[in-house]
């Protein structure tokens, strides 16, 4: 109830739809490069990696590779695959998808931590069954049941009126060290408030769990060369110290101001 389908007509307008998407992205790029602009590269990404990930890599990919116009948007990894094969960008950051070429970009921890004060805190060993009555404290990631997080409260079968959504993971982890509820955790980047006391990680059973976020893109011959250069940047040392950098700050030195946010809704 309530589904849309495409008609007959539809289904057949759809292929066309696409090749003539695809032939205006080829014109804008060749546009670009006749008119002297910079690459233009496109990136998506889940909310978390968004918020703490995704900036920094590409303030440090453009100061080593500029000049490169970059754009990032927030998509939900349903999203994404349309977003990515209909060319409206060239690489989406955050899990696995199929269907594109997926590189490993970082490795991260999952742990689940709370206040200092919460009750759970004083427990010595939590089983995950016991979490499902808790209030979950996450951003627009733990609403999206394709990412980590999302499959997380699924698994562990936490209904919806225990999950609270917060504009970005800062600020429900900032709930959780007010004593709000307990929250999902990205162990690099909490460590700073958990060595000042401000989040504990709980001892929950099966738990951290490790994971990994990936760069999807088109295969060759379908992706721009900015999108390549991004690819074998995120191999280098310095991404990997600007992704695992928990403040998202660059050297001054380094700093250019190239990354310009849109939102995907």
């Amino acid at each position: 109830a309530g589904t849309m389908e495409l008609s007959a007509g539809g289904q057949r307008l759809v292929p066309i739809a696409s090749q003539m998407v695809n032939l205006a992205a080829d014109a804008t790029d060749a546009i670009r490069h006749a008119q002297g602009a910079p690459d233009l590269l496109r990136v998506v990404a889940t909310s978390t990696v968004a918020e703490h990930v995704a900036r920094p890599l590409l303030n440090a990919f453009t100061a080593r590779h500029g000049p490169v116009e970059v754009t990032l948007g927030v998509a939900t990894a349903s999203e994404m695959p349309a977003v990515l094969l209909e060319r409206l960008a060239d690489v989406g950051l955050g899990p696995r998808l199929a269907d594109l070429e997926s590189q490993p970009m970082l490795r991260h921890r999952l742990v689940v931590v709370a206040g200092p004060h919460h009750r759970l805190t004083r427990s010595d060993r939590i089983s995950a069954g016991c979490l499902a009555r808790h209030t979950w404290l996450v951003d627009a990631s733990g609403a999206d049941p394709a990412t980590d997080i999302g499959l997380l409260l699924t698994r562990l079968r936490v209904p919806e009126d225990r999950i609270r959504v917060f504009p970005s993971m800062t600020a429900a982890w900032a709930a959780a060290a007010d004593g709000e509820g307990i929250a999902p955790g990205i162990a690099h980047l909490v460590d700073n408030d958990v060595v000042r006391g401000h989040l504990v990680v709980l001892p929950v059973e099966g738990t951290p769990i490790d994971l990994m976020w990936f760069a999807n893109t088109l295969p060759p011959g379908r992706r721009s060369m900015a999108t390549d250069r991004l690819r074998r940047f995120l191999d280098t040392p310095h991404a990997m110290q600007a992704m695992h950098r928990a403040d998202a700050s660059v050297p001054v030195s380094r700093f250019r101001p190239p990354v310009y946010v849109t939102l995907w809704s």
